[in-house]
């Protein structure tokens, strides 16, 4: 039924072949070389590219009223976009649509979450017929969904990275990763990297490293933070050939004067997300994986944001950085809105959780792994992953060719659909510029895109969107973008 629709079985020889095309299209794409923005060769438009699709008319409460019960009945510290707030009601895949039925481009796939598109026609079936059968059960007893998510997640990962652990968030993924890391090696001492995000719990709240997410009180424990290697805002920028090296030493010197000698791991975000899209340099990780495993620690990718195709040219971050991780934590993307989240290591570091119970009320429930593997078999059939690379190259290409016309916009980077704009005040100052991300974020809305915003200073843009978006929605992207921009 539903899943013969979306490729077979594991081995079917369709399914190979389809894949093999799909990684020489990549391949071709990826020999191209230079794209030309869209921003150079069209006429620009406001309006949204046509789209099949009528909203439901909405019969719920008003918009003042939605805002006075957000107000008084759910917490204050829940923040939220814009001046005037949004109100959204429903989604299609790459758009939303508010209270009145009016359709607006999701540009941030709610925070990298929604990774192929939302209610996603198969995904939606397979969710509701799963709904019918069986909701919930846990682990105590066995079911079929999960056992077969986890050799078909496990079927995504390199070398030994083969046993699953499911969890609900990110921050869940993060906590239990560390868990197993010092389990494992016997060590106490975690290294993250200064500007990186990996959660709101107590202890991940501690291994983030940005003062406006970590409350007065005592988080986590043994966690040291090293340089962030940003190439446009840190001490050794994109010109200097040694920038890799120079960063990666600093990790090095942080384990030899900060910890026992001996950690129990290293974890980053191969593109941070939170922290404002900062690309880890190339042959960083590389250093940095091969120090830390020589002082006795593992290596954690935190593939939260960056994974499950988006990357384009691989289907992991850690992919194109050319290491592969001990321990890996995936979440948002994973279940395409639904609460999911996993963490993948090896046979080995897996088996230190037999020590004593360890146990999850909802991870992996029948529900989320059948989600999670009709997010697998979309991504594969509709080439998601490929749709990624040329799209994404397509827009970051645009882009840098708007950075060359304002000096407001310094740096543009990312890989795939996981890409950020930096503004400034000038290029040669660098000093932040919060206000203008606020106004474009302000006048995209108008225009009717939604993106997000990022980084320590709140100055970077983040345009992060569901992974079906087409050349028309990335058109009208850069032309609002840059309208947003000539009008401050």
């Amino acid at each position: 039924g539903i899943n013969a629709e979306y490729g077979g079985q594991r081995g079917d020889p369709k399914k190979i072949t389809m894949l093999s095309k799909i990684t020489k299209r990549i391949s071709s794409t990826l020999r191209r070389g230079k794209i030309v923005g869209v921003a150079a060769t069209q006429k620009r438009s406001y309006k949204l590219p046509p789209f099949d699709y009528q909203p439901k008319p909405y019969d719920g409460p008003s918009k003042e009223e939605i805002v006075q019960m957000r107000k008084q009945y759910l917490n204050p510290g829940i923040f939220h976009y814009y001046k005037t707030p949004l109100v959204i009601t429903e989604g299609k895949m790459q758009y939303l649509y508010d209270e009145t039925g009016r359709r607006y481009l999701d540009a941030i796939a709610g925070i990298v979450t929604v990774s192929v598109g939302h209610c996603h026609p198969y995904i939606t079936k397979v969710a509701q017929q799963q709904m019918e059968k069986l909701v919930h059960s846990t682990t105590i007893y066995f079911n079929p969904n999960i056992s077969e998510y986890a050799k078909m997640l496990a079927s995504k990962l390199p070398g030994d990275l083969k046993v699953c652990y499911f969890v609900n968030s990110g921050s869940e993924a993060n906590e239990l990763a560390m868990l197993m890391a010092r389990l494992y090696t016997g060590n106490n001492d975690i290294i993250g990297l200064r500007n990186c995000y990996h959660g709101m719990s107590i202890a991940t709240m501690g291994l983030t490293a940005h003062s406006t997410w970590k409350f007065p009180v005592p988080q986590g424990f043994s966690i040291h933070h090293a340089l962030n290697p940003d190439g446009y805002r840190g001490p050794f920028k994109y010109d200097d050939p040694d920038m890799a090296k120079k960063y990666a030493w600093d990790v090095k010197n942080l384990i030899e004067h900060s910890t026992t000698g001996s950690p129990a791991a290293f974890i980053c975000e191969p593109i941070q997300g939170v922290g404002g899209t900062v690309v880890m340099p190339d042959g960083y990780m590389k250093q940095v994986y091969a120090d830390v495993r020589e002082k006795g620690g593992v290596c954690i990718a935190d593939e939260v944001q960056t994974g499950f195709g988006r990357m384009g040219t691989h289907y992991w971050g850690f992919e194109t950085m050319g290491v592969v991780p001990d321990i890996v934590t995936m979440a948002k993307g994973i279940g395409n809105g639904f609460p999911l989240a996993a963490v993948v290591t090896t046979p080995n570091i897996a088996k230190v959780l037999t020590q004593k119970i360890h146990f999850n009320t909802y991870g992996g429930n029948p529900v989320a792994s059948a989600i999670g593997k009709a997010v697998l078999e979309v991504i594969d059939k509709e080439h998601i992953q490929l749709k990624a690379l040329e799209l994404g190259q397509l827009l970051k290409q645009s882009l840098i060719e708007l950075q060359k016309k304002y000096e407001c916009i310094g740096d543009v980077r990312g890989k795939g659909l996981m890409l950020g704009v930096e503004l400034v005040r000038d290029k040669q100052s660098r000093t932040p510029a919060p206000e203008i991300a606020v106004h474009v974020m302000e006048k995209t809305r108008e225009l009717g895109v939604l993106i997000g915003k990022g980084g320590y200073y709140g100055n970077v843009l983040r345009i992060k969107p569901p992974m079906c978006i087409n050349q028309s929605d990335i058109e009208f992207l850069v032309d609002c973008l840059e309208k947003a921009i000539k009008s401050f």
